[in-house]
């Protein structure tokens, strides 16, 4: 698992998921929403707008998985 260090209190799964490298735009999130390919903290994800917080835990199924991290200590 990759820690992802944000700057602010919380962000969006669609922002993170291209801050993390792990998609290049916001529409690819959609496709993968759709074909269930995302969970956040173990449970399937819907909503692309979705707010995570420092400690959540982003997987897309096959491709990798992340961490939400403070930007102060890299980690929560």
């Amino acid at each position: 698992m990759e820690k992802i260090a944000i700057h602010t209190e919380t962000i969006q799964l669609d922002q993170f998921l291209k801050w993390a490298g792990a998609v290049e735009a916001g529409g690819q999130v959609k496709i993968l929403l759709e074909e269930q390919m995302i969970t956040v903290n173990g449970r399937l994800e819907t909503a692309r707008r979705r707010r995570l917080s420092v400690g959540d835990v982003v997987e897309i199924k096959d491709a990798g998985c992340w961490q939400v991290a403070s930007e102060e200590t890299g980690v929560q």
